[in-house]
């Protein structure tokens, strides 16, 4: 990669990095939060949940604008409305007394504005690198992402020494110089635009999907499980680590930084490692969630930390190997004047497995520890069958 283009990409690698930290940041905060606004873990749960749900409401739509647009279009608006969304939380916990109504409307705003980062980021990708780079530089798109989870949790844990509403005015001072940098900085390939009205390019996607629909959602699929079950087992660590082992602070942010090390750290070198190697793509996913589906079955027979730590590490790594192929699989399905749906449509079910995760569990760990883990490895596994069923690479990417 020329030194130029490598700039242009690390500023376009910025876009996932303050995206993930949407939810990973707040992550070791929940406890203060519940405490100081006076909220069930349920509750606490739905921070998550009010952003994730209109972002992956409004990815879609962020798609189809953007094929008929251009990427940076959407994307850069985008991440202006991010970061509002974060300074109304901010706000509204500064100044009110009981600040969570009005957290939850900025977090929709925040999660609306989430809805056109990422993957338009990767359908831009898509649409300037070609074949085997394509899946070497999408994977240092999500060891982005990866790194983002890293440092949120540290970031969340040292900026909440503050105040716990602190972190929420970080989304602002990220957000608006990064899209700057975007609009300025980053080149857009001409490509071909979509002249579509919005029926006629419904239809022409549900010909992409009756074409490759199998592989399609079979790929959504994996992707929706990762993150649901990575999310769903940092937000209960995140209770535990204070409520069991009295670990508070920076130092939490550190232990719950090491699964999402593991991950982004994995994405990277998957990506590198798989970038001209199509058939390892299918053994590497199915591979990846069974050992996933493993892991989560080991969790409950640990009591003490530092094992039931070192079983996390070796989940985000089995989360982290297979996302680099997924990614390419999906963003390779179609041509460049689809690609900004497909890959969106894909952000969708991404930020609904992140959604759903932290209140089910929340709800979960009700039924006991046992019960909540097992059934965590049962999705995986099913999961995995799946895959080894439906995913077929195919031999030539646009």
């Amino acid at each position: 990669m020329k030194k130029k283009t490598a700039l242009q990409f690390s500023v376009l690698c910025g876009v996932p990095f303050v995206m993930v930290l949407g939810n990973s940041m707040l992550i070791p905060v929940f406890p203060q939060m519940k405490q100081a606004m006076d909220l069930t873990q349920f509750q606490v749960g739905l921070i998550v949940t009010f952003f994730s749900v209109p972002a992956g409401i409004l990815i879609p739509l962020a798609g189809f604008l953007s094929d008929r647009y251009g990427r940076k279009t959407i994307m850069v608006p985008a991440l202006f409305v991010y970061g509002l969304g974060g300074l109304i939380c901010g706000f509204a916990a500064l100044f009110l007394k009981n600040p969570y109504g009005l957290l939850l409307t900025g977090r929709v705003v925040q999660g609306a504005g989430a809805g056109g980062t990422y993957q338009l980021a990767m359908a831009l990708t898509g649409d300037t690198f070609q074949s085997n780079e394509r899946t070497k530089v999408l994977g240092l798109l999500e060891a982005a992402n990866g790194l983002g989870k890293v440092l949120s949790p540290i970031l969340g844990s040292l900026i909440a020494l503050l105040s716990w509403h602190a972190p929420f005015f970080a989304y602002g001072i990220l957000a608006f110089p990064i899209g700057l940098g975007v609009w300025l900085l980053v080149p857009e390939k001409k490509v071909r635009k979509t002249p579509d009205k919005l029926k006629q390019y419904w239809k022409k996607l549900k010909d992409v999907f009756h074409e490759k629909g199998r592989l399609l959602l079979s790929c959504y699929l994996v992707g929706m499980v990762a993150l649901f079950l990575l999310f769903g087992v940092l937000s209960y660590v995140s209770d535990i680590l204070e409520s069991t082992y009295n670990i508070f602070g920076l130092t939490k942010g550190f232990v719950l930084a090491i699964p999402v090390f593991s991950m982004a750290l994995t994405s990277y070198l998957s990506g590198l490692f798989l970038s001209d190697r199509q058939p390892f793509w299918k053994p590497v996913i199915v591979g990846g969630m069974t050992v996933n589906a493993i892991t989560m079955a080991l969790l409950p027979l640990f009591a003490n930390l530092i094992p039931f730590m070192a079983v996390l590490f070796f989940a985000g790594i089995s989360i982290g190997i297979l996302l680099p192929p997924i990614n390419s699989l999906i963003t390779g399905a179609t041509t460049s004047d689809r690609r900004g749906t497909i890959t969106c449509l894909y952000g969708t079910v991404r930020f609904f497995g992140v959604a759903i995760g932290p209140p089910t569990f929340g709800l979960a760990i009700e039924l006991g520890q046992w019960l909540m883990f097992l059934g965590c490895a049962a999705i995986a596994a099913i999961t995995a069958i799946i895959a080894l069923l439906s995913i077929t690479p195919p031999r030539h990417s646009e």
